[in-house]
């Protein structure tokens, strides 16, 4: 005899693993770091970030707490293609985005770039001649971090 019933789908097969570092540098008016994003224990994106400085987790003057987070793609108006860190403690809102002031301001919009915020780029430099330095190529970066990770979540682990 011959089984009519149908198939169920194979739901078993497993996502890759994706896990990002972040190596923090604190410098006195910003924080620097390294990014260094695994799947499957291999490293398939990195770059440098900026935050705002360590000032005890207070909201938009403080980067996040060291720890490990779960990061989920999201869209909005202000930023239409981004990182949403989730469950930081005290703190709403943290996203990955593009930025490069933090300890010096935007001469475009008189504002740091970032309230506590992770932005990521590939390099520094003084933009504005001001002695802090900025970080460098943000949008472009993003841009490679959205083709490579896609819309898929990760965890973060913040040294």
């Amino acid at each position: 005899m011959h089984s009519t019933r149908k198939q169920q789908p194979n739901n078993t097969t497993k996502k890759p693993m994706i896990e990002a570092t972040l190596t923090r540098i604190p410098q006195r008016t910003q924080t620097l770091g390294k990014l260094i994003v695994k799947q499957n224990n291999a490293v398939i994106f990195d770059c440098d970030t900026i935050e705002l400085p360590w000032l005890n987790n207070q909201p938009q003057i403080s980067c996040i707490p060291v720890g490990t987070y779960n990061v989920v793609y999201r869209e909005s108006a202000k930023y239409p293609r981004h990182y949403y860190i989730q469950n930081v403690p005290g703190r709403s809102w943290i996203l990955i985005h593009q930025a490069n002031y933090v300890g010096s301001k935007n001469p475009r919009t008189r504002k740091a770039d970032l309230l506590g915020c992770i932005g990521v780029g590939r390099g520094y430099a003084d933009l504005n001649g001001d002695g802090i330095v900025e970080l460098t190529r943000s949008n472009a970066t993003l841009k490679q971090m959205l083709a490579v990770i896609g819309t898929n979540s990760f965890m973060l682990t913040i040294l």
